[in-house]
């Protein structure tokens, strides 16, 4: 499962199915093939011609085991993936392939959602069923296991090849399952296993790790040292605590933040420069949010905001990103402040956010000093490097001038920069459209 800049679409088939199984003896060395028979009913299920994935929001159900039948007569095993979209149903009540939006920048795959249902009625036999009776006490176990299968492919390819992924898929995922069940169970107590998605760097791509539920990141340690092995990935940053999960792109964030809006964006051309960006995903914090009116002194705390959200959405911390009065008295607890500063609408500035992140996320940072602003230019290869090697977002100014920098386009031949920036005065609401046309996250000189 690749998603990379080439991937048109991700699949995504998501269901439940209910494992139970009956234990003579739950500590009993026989009760673990009882578990892997189970699991084993289970992967049979989703190879057999019972099984139906229906497309959300639309008319197309397809029995991925029978050859490929389709309720629509003109989707065929042949058909490529991209026609489907033309069944699917958008929130505007078209199609979603004619509803495409002429966006600045294509932000993403298109998500086509799947379910995965069963049918019940088949054809009866015609032997009579046998009742067995069992004298001895043993233990139900009962549990529903929660689904979720992505496949990434261009717009070209076959329908038929993208429901075969999603059966091999579901096996795959169904054994890791039952190697967690087995793994952390006790006695007839079972942890539900509980998938997630991440996006690796190339070639590992969007991959899928089950983690058993209700253990914390700190205990699953070993575990992702192993897949950091396995995929060989840096050990100096996270990538698969359950906060690197990957968002889908039609998915919507609870908090309602916006997040990453410099994606919408297309960089300036200068000859012979390079992009370097923020690396991950931050949320876009500004003046007026969170019920607060910090309109004209409050842009620094805001801009901090987004630098915790940063440390908060990378895994680093499971701080929640603070608000004002926090950062207030985080100050005061270092004896930056006097007590009276809590619950005031004084400004902050570099120094104030280096010592909160310090006090409240234990990250370390660095002030890079200026003289004016026309000084920034000249610090091009800097911030290229914090970019590449560090990937954080960086605040720019203090008091009621701060701004927060997502990226550079720099020439190293020439010194041409254009620097990628986040305004938190924006006192509007989280409109996507308004925040980049209007120049709220823009590059600029």
């Amino acid at each position: 499962m690749v998603y990379s800049e080439e991937c048109d679409f991700i699949f995504r088939l998501k269901g439940i199915l209910e494992f139970a199984c009956q234990l003579d003896n739950p500590n009993g060395v026989q009760s673990q093939s009882t578990i892997s028979k189970s699991f084993q009913d289970l992967r049979s299920k989703v190879t057999s011609k019972n099984i139906v994935f229906t497309v959300c929001n639309s008319p197309v159900l397809i029995w991925p085991n029978t050859g490929f039948q389709s309720s629509v007569e003109s989707l065929t095993e042949a058909s490529a993936c991209g026609d489907i979209l033309q069944w699917i149903e958008s929130d505007d009540g078209g199609s979603k392939k004619s509803s495409k939006k002429k966006d600045k920048k294509k932000s993403g795959p298109t998500v086509v959602n799947m379910k995965l249902l069963f049918e019940v009625t088949e054809p009866a036999g015609n032997t009579a069923p046998s009742l067995i009776r069992v004298s001895t006490q043993q233990h139900c176990v009962k549990m529903p296991l929660p689904l979720d299968c992505a496949l990434s492919v261009t717009t070209d390819e076959r329908l038929e090849t993208v429901c075969t992924g999603l059966v091999e898929a579901l096996n795959k995922q169904l054994a890791d399952m039952e190697e967690v069940v087995l793994q952390y169970r006790k006695g007839s107590s079972f942890l539900v296993p509980q998938p997630f998605h991440f996006q690796l760097p190339e070639p590992a791509g969007l991959i899928t790790v089950v983690y058993p539920a209700g253990v914390p990141d700190s205990q699953l340690q070993a575990v992702r040292e192993d897949l950091h092995r396995k995929f060989e990935l840096p050990c100096d940053r996270p990538y698969l605590r359950r906060a690197n999960a990957f968002h889908f792109p039609d998915a919507a964030y609870k908090d309602g933040y916006l997040r990453n809006p410099h994606i919408h964006l297309n960089p300036p051309n200068i000859e012979d420069a390079k992009l370097y960006l923020v690396q991950g995903v931050y949320s876009y914090h500004h003046y007026m949010q969170d019920h607060v009116d910090d309109n004209g002194w409050g842009c620094a705390y805001r801009s901090l905001q987004t630098i915790c959200s940063w440390f908060q959405q990378q895994g680093y911390v499971e701080t929640a990103v603070p608000t004002h009065t926090q950062i207030q008295q985080a100050l005061v607890d270092v004896g930056d402040k006097e007590p009276r500063f809590v619950g005031s609408r004084q400004w902050i500035g570099s120094i104030e956010v280096q010592a909160v992140l310090n006090q409240l996320l234990g990250v370390t940072s660095k002030i890079m000093f200026v003289s004016q602003g026309s000084e920034l230019a000249t610090k091009g290869r800097e911030l290229a490097n914090h970019f590449q090697t560090e990937g954080t977002p960086v605040m720019i100014g203090g008091g009621v001038l701060a701004h927060t920098i997502l990226g550079v386009v720099w020439s190293e031949n020439t010194g041409q920069i254009r620097f990628l920036i986040l305004d938190p005065h924006y006192t509007g609401g989280e409109d996507l459209q308004t925040i980049t046309d209007k120049g709220w996250c823009k590059f600029s000189k």
